[in-house]
This record gives structure tokens, sequence and C-alpha cells, in this order.
């Protein structure tokens, strides 16, 4: 990974925590019912997540009660607007947005001596089966803050009211009592430490629930996508719930999204693109073995591109050729079929969400096609960042450069 964050690629916007700060999320971690960190020093997200933590419990959502319960924390205002490195739901920044957007300056106040737990509660205890997913209607987003601090502040108030009645002013055991509290949590009189609970609506989302679901609810009829086979076969058995079941893997899921305007994929359009462009080029480097130029100077310099293009066999050739191919036929007669012609896979990785859908569900979307298909390394990076680290791993070293070069072309 020390090419990627040479680069800043490489979860680049954690914030640092150390000294002060991990004594209040350790006491955060406590008061959500988890389990203290032993590290000294960590890093953490926009949601409060840490992958140094994750790493130390060997649990990616320690911060989670299940999957139907996940938590987040805020320690610092400097989390405002910062990445969700490992949402567990596509919607999880922008609950973070919407809890900054309303709350943002009773934070910045809060967090100068104290941290604040939240609980996300979509009024679902526990998920029993799959389609429990469906229950998703409106997430209550709840605030807790660590040492009971809204308590302390009654108290303090409580024991000034006391002190101003009568002539309890030259009672010392008050005077005491006041100082212990002031000296202990501060002067709360004053602060504004009521954070009241929000509720966040979602429509179509992506959960990491049962090892993965896309529930795609805004169009003609709800859509279930499942990652996971186990799940999808318990949950094709259900007979109650009128939707659509599919598995990630089951070609005729695209069929089905274009049915409901969902995607599309004009392909005299998409070769313009430079989408095509890298699919192309990501095809040609999965053939390309011991070469005598770097991968990278070779998916650049279109001399040395068409030179390697002319080494590899003839099927893989017209494998990476094949959209071309196909236009071109297409032009003579109307009788070819694309699946003819034109590899499944290369030809659902040029899919792109719908012109018609808004910003919002076309990323969702952009994110279901590069889980498909991740064959456009810029989108699985924007859209799959998790995805892209594993992957890139497997890669070899030149690729990386040419992929490393993609993405800051387009930051």
């Amino acid at each position: 990974m020390q090419k990627l964050k040479q680069a800043n690629l490489y979860r680049s916007d954690l914030i640092p925590i150390s000294g002060k700060l991990v004594e209040r999320y350790n006491k955060c971690l406590k008061t959500l019912g988890f389990s203290e960190t032993k590290l000294t020093s960590f890093f953490i997200d926009g949601i409060g997540w840490s992958p140094d933590i994750a790493e130390e419990k060997n649990n990616m959502h320690y911060l989670n009660h299940g999957d139907a319960n996940p938590n987040g924390i805020i320690i610092t205002p400097l989390q405002k607007g910062k990445p969700v490195y490992l949402p567990f739901h596509s919607f999880d920044r922008e609950m973070m947005q919407y809890v900054f957007r309303t709350h943002g300056q009773k934070i910045n106040d809060i967090t100068r001596d104290s941290a604040i737990c939240i609980d996300f509660d979509q009024d679902i205890d526990v998920f029993y089966e799959p389609l429990d997913v469906l229950k998703y209607d409106k997430v209550n987003i709840t605030f807790k803050l660590i040492d009971n601090l809204e308590q302390v502040q009654k108290e303090q108030l409580r024991l000034v009211d006391k002190f101003n009645t009568g002539n309890n002013f030259i009672d010392e055991g008050i005077h005491q009592q006041l100082l212990d509290s002031a000296k202990t949590y501060g002067d709360l009189r004053d602060r504004d430490l009521s954070l009241h609970p929000l509720q966040f609506a979602t429509d179509s989302f992506y959960t990491r629930a049962f090892d993965g679901v896309y529930l795609l609810r805004d169009f003609i009829k709800p859509i279930v996508i499942f990652e996971s086979r186990e799940h999808y076969k318990e949950a094709i058995k259900d007979t109650i719930h009128d939707v659509l079941i599919y598995h990630i893997e089951q070609p005729e899921l695209i069929d089905k999204l274009k049915d409901h305007i969902i995607i599309e994929c004009d392909l005299e359009q998409i070769i313009k693109t430079p989408n095509y462009d890298r699919v192309k080029k990501y095809e040609l480097a999965q053939f390309l073995k011991e070469t005598e130029h770097p991968i990278a100077a070779i998916l650049n310099d279109k001399v040395l591109f068409k030179s390697y293009l002319n080494k590899i066999d003839i099927k893989a050739r017209k494998q990476v050729m094949s959209v071309e191919i196909y236009l071109e036929k297409l032009e003579r007669s109307n009788a070819y079929k694309i699946e003819d012609i034109v590899d499944q896979d290369f030809y659902f990785a040029l899919h792109q969400p719908h012109s018609s859908l808004s910003a919002r569900h076309r990323d969702l979307i952009h994110k279901l096609l590069i889980n498909i298909e991740p064959k456009d390394v810029l989108f699985l990076y924007w859209y799959d960042k998790e995805q892209f680290y594993i992957n890139y791993l497997t890669w070899e070293d030149s690729f990386k450069d040419w992929v490393i070069e993609r993405i800051r072309n387009n930051i």
C-alpha cells in the first residue's frame, strides 16, 4: 500500500487521536457497551470508526451490536465532512452530514471537553431473516454524552439554585460541592448540551447486513440483490413479500435493471468516454505477461498499446477489441448479436446508471455495477474502496502505477 499512501490515496483523510482524546474515546466505547482499546494512539474517520482498533479487535465492525445496531462516535469537530471509510450502509456519510448540519455548533462546544456516542436505531433489535432488511424505513439518530454530562449539568444547576436560596450562600458544604463539580466537569451552567434526536428517511440503499444486500425500492417494483449465495437461497423461499430477488452474479439481473430504467448501455456513446478507455485497457493488462516495457507505459502509449495488442493471441485480441468489432459489424448488418461478439463480463462493465436517476441513486447504482464487474479501476476506488484495496494487492507493480495515475487525474 506504500504507493497509495505516497499518493495520498490510502485513508488519507483519517484523523489522528492521542492523549486525552483516547480516554474520551474509550469512555464512548464503554458507554456503547464495547470493550476499550489498549492503543495509545490511532486514527478515526467521519463516523468515529478506526482501522487501527478494527485490526486490534480483529473485527471490522466493532462499533456494531449485530447487523441491526450500528453506532458512531464524535470526538472532535474535525470529523465534519470527513469520509466514512467502511460504511455499514450506503447512506452513513449522508447521515453524518445531516448530524453536523443540524447540531454542528453544539458539537463544537461539547467536544471541547467531552465526546458524543451515537445510536443509529431503525427500530429493529435483531435481524432474523434476510428479507428483514425490508423493514428499514427511518433511522432514529440519538445521542448520549460520556460521563452523563447532561445529568451533571442538571445537578450543577440544582446546586446553584440551592446556593441562591435563603442563606445557603454561606454553607461551605454547598461551596465545596460546586467547586468539586466545576473542577471535574467545568462550569456547565451556560452550556447547551442538549442534542435532540434526529430522524433520517431511507429509500434505496446498500447494507453490509447478511454479507451485503442492495435494496432498490424507488422503481417499478422493489428489487433485493444479495452478494451472499447462501442468504439469496434463503430469501427466495419467502412467499410473503412481493419483491424481486436476485443474486448479484445472475446475468438476468442486468436485464431486469434495464427493464426498470435503472441502468443503460449505449455502446456508440460509451466508446467515446474515459470509462470505456479504462475498461478496455484493464482488459488488455490481464493478458500481458513478462513484457519488455512497463505495463503503465504500454497502456499510456498508443504505439506500444497496438504493439502488445498484436502480440497476444487472436482470441484475447478479439476480446479486448470486441466492442469496436461489434459496432463495425453492426454498421453492415443488424443480424449480429452482441452476446456473440462481446464478452459478457466486458459488456456488463460498460453499463451506467440511467441518466434519469438522481445523484443519490446514481452513486448507489454505480456501486452495484462495480460490484457486479469491477473492471473500471477509478469507479472501484470511488465506490468500493475496501474491495479496491483487496484487488490492488494482486496487481502487477507497474499496473498499480497506471491505476494511481488514473485516480489522481480524476480527483
